[in-house]
């Protein structure tokens, strides 16, 4: 596909990726349409910082890009530590949140998520009793990539993607790789800082190719 720039420099192509925001009793709403923020230097310049954990998102208001409802910024990415900032329209912090890769400071791929005068929440990717399974049957997994290459199965096998965090005993968010959803068990973060949170994670699930890893 062919993507054409306005004078500006911003893409005039709508911006297809949506986030919506459901709460039961009512119907879906969109929360922003999401699209990464590139540099100086364009694509080549973001895929090769973002190897190092480095993002960008712009999430508008609508497809047309009318106006910014967030941005996640990239705040420090040193040795397996990313810290991102989520910020409002008018550049007010929403959240921070820190990715820690697993074996940095623990076997498991570790999120927080911190809030302005609130307590942080603390997930962690996967169960341990379901990476010892992972890790049992690694030696295995090439003969799964090519029986599901050559049955057109779809997509290979992929470790456990389920983040689970938790704050006082509660459990007050939740991402499910199956389906890509993040789930706001109460009102810990407002839609806009939740809809940060899902496109960062999004970014980095192994289970799907990554929405912002495009060379166009």
């Amino acid at each position: 596909m062919r993507h054409t720039m306005r004078p500006d420099g911003v893409n005039s192509e709508a911006v297809a990726r949506k986030i919506a925001f459901f709460a039961k009793p009512g119907p879906s709403r969109t929360v922003g349409h999401v699209e990464r923020e590139l540099p100086p230097g364009g694509v080549p310049a973001y895929l090769a910082s973002r190897g190092s954990g480095v993002r960008s998102f712009v999430l508008w208001a609508d497809e047309n890009r009318g106006a910014r409802v967030a941005t996640v910024v990239t705040a420090s990415s040193v040795k397996g530590v990313s810290v991102y900032h989520v910020l409002g329209a008018q550049g007010e912090l929403l959240c921070t949140v820190v990715r820690e890769k697993a074996f940095t400071k623990g076997l498991r791929t570790r999120w927080t998520v911190s809030r302005p005068g609130a307590p942080d929440v603390v997930g962690y990717k996967g169960r341990i009793v379901w990476w010892c399974v992972w890790w049992l049957f690694s030696p295995l997994l090439p003969l799964f990539y090519v029986a599901s290459a050559l049955n057109g199965d779809g997509e290979p096998l992929r470790g456990p993607g389920r983040i689970i965090w938790r704050e006082g005993g509660r459990v007050p968010l939740q991402y499910k790789a199956h389906g890509k959803i993040l789930y706001l068990h109460e009102p810990l973060l407002d839609s806009r800082a939740g809809a940060g949170l899902l496109a960062l994670v999004r970014s980095f699930d192994g289970r799907l190719v990554a929405w912002d890893r495009g060379k166009n």
